[in-house]
């Protein structure tokens, strides 16, 4: 017979088992990114100081994925938009750039699109989402 204890115990293991991050190769995460996805994806950006010395430094860019445009070839592409302070912000990344270090998935939203535009026109509703914590090495 299992008690109200072993039953608890079994919550909490499940919980931490989801909550733990999953790493995984950026080829395999890149194939992974999906429309309705919070990622952040990290960019090496080269910098000139004002002495002309040219300096490298790590930049993330984190919002939710719009659109994943053509598929596995080297012209993929993906729609990245965020909003801070009510400014909307869209990047597009190809996903071939030598740029980008890493991305981690933060969580995925359930969404019956391929092409979340509506969300640019001031969306109000919240997108069902559950966490999901992937990295990339």
């Amino acid at each position: 017979m299992t008690t109200k204890q072993d039953k608890t115990v079994e919550k909490q293991a499940t919980k931490t088992k989801a909550s733990e991050t999953v790493i995984k190769t950026l080829d395999e995460v890149k194939a992974e990114i999906k429309p309705g996805m919070t990622i952040r994806i990290y960019q090496k950006i080269k910098e000139l100081n004002p002495k002309g010395e040219e300096k490298e430094r790590l930049q993330y860019f984190e919002g939710i994925v719009l659109a994943h445009k053509h598929g596995k070839t080297k012209g993929a592409t993906i729609t990245v938009s965020k909003s801070t302070d009510g400014v909307n912000v869209e990047k597009i990344f190809p996903l071939s750039l030598p740029t980008i270090t890493k991305i981690e998935i933060k969580k995925a939203a359930k969404v019956k699109q391929a092409k979340l535009y509506f969300l640019k026109r001031g969306y109000k509703k919240r997108l069902k989402t559950t966490d999901v914590k992937i990295e990339s090495k």
